[in-house]
């Protein structure tokens, strides 16, 4: 038998509105939405509120913006609500006391396949690392980070052109199944978990995808191809991997690049080498392979085509890139 849950949803990003709005579409009851505080954005900064909180708002929800997590005011608000459950998506880390506080306990949904990946930055990790299977899990909430007991797995398919905007894309669609999966086998009892312990193997050493910090991505040009293509891609659209254009005067110019593709070679290269025709081609060389850049981005200008992009900026192979 279904029973009617009084659910909290947390969430903030994109990511995490398709399975909010799964649950509503479904007749789950969200007694309230509790999401980032509003941040100043843009040239002008001002104010925007999370993606989470302007659907909620559309849909007449609730809305609980707590800066501090343990303020005493906020956890009386939060427990006055008497919720069955709370479900995470894409939110920050939760104390225990909250957490605790549903008496049927606290979901998340993570991108990836737990117990690898565990982390903040699970998308853009597998495709910087090569892989070409991830997947989405549910799980309850425990002490450490990414550790508690399953709920449900699906896998998925890391395609080799991936950004890690596109996986994005799929997984927050998929997510929101998986998250009204999970909240329809709670609500009728019909819920089986497995402990992460009893999936780890000894002989395969687990993965982590830790945030990811402005100097993790500078282009290490030095690496081979597909290392340097990987990341890349796992770091498209954001937070975009990014290098400098040195002209023969000295003046250096920051880019960030989206979107390249391989031409691999087997003979070693001098690596960070530009190669331009001056017009529409305009690829840097690797250890073993070259990388011809087709969507990029100047410090303060939009994102453009390779062809737009060398029509305003006149670089040539004696320009040093690094």
């Amino acid at each position: 038998m279904k029973e009617a849950l009084n659910i909290i949803f947390l969430g903030t990003p994109d990511f995490a509105v398709d399975s909010l709005a799964a649950l509503l579409q479904q007749g789950f009851h969200i007694s309230a939405v509790v999401t980032a505080p509003d941040q100043p954005a843009g040239r002008g900064q001002v104010m925007q509120s999370s993606p989470v909180k302007k659907y909620a708002l559309q849909h007449g929800l609730k809305v609980l913006q707590p800066i501090k997590l343990k303020d005493p005011g906020f956890l009386r608000e939060l427990s006055s609500f008497h919720a069955d459950l709370f479900i995470v998506v894409a939110f920050r880390m939760l104390p225990e006391i909250v957490w605790q506080m549903p008496r049927l306990g606290t979901f998340n949904l993570h991108a990836s396949l737990l117990p690898q990946y565990r982390g903040a930055a699970p998308i853009n990790h597998v495709i910087i690392n090569g892989e070409t299977v991830t997947g989405l899990t549910t799980f309850f909430l425990k002490q450490e980070i990414d550790t508690g007991a399953i709920i449900y797995q699906e896998k998925m398919p890391i395609y080799p052109e991936d950004t890690a905007g596109e996986l994005h894309d799929r997984m927050k669609t998929a997510g929101a199944n998986l998250v009204l999966k999970t909240a329809e086998a709670i609500s009728t009892g019909n819920l089986k978990t497995i402990e992460q312990r009893n999936l780890i193997e000894p002989s395969i050493p687990l993965k982590t995808a830790p945030k990811i910090f402005r100097e993790d991505c500078r282009i290490e040009w030095t690496m081979n191809i597909d290392e340097v293509y990987n990341k890349i891609r796992g770091l498209s659209p954001y937070p975009a991997a990014f290098t400098y254009f040195t002209s023969p005067s000295g003046e250096s110019f920051l880019v960030k690049i989206y979107k390249t593709i391989k031409s691999v070679t087997r003979n070693h290269m001098q690596p960070a080498v530009l190669i331009t025709d001056g017009k529409s081609d305009l690829a840097v060389t690797t250890a073993n392979g070259i990388l011809h850049i087709r969507e990029i981005q100047q410090a303060g200008k939009r994102i453009m085509k390779i062809e737009e992009f060398m029509r305003g900026f006149r670089v040539n192979s004696d320009w040093k890139v690094g």
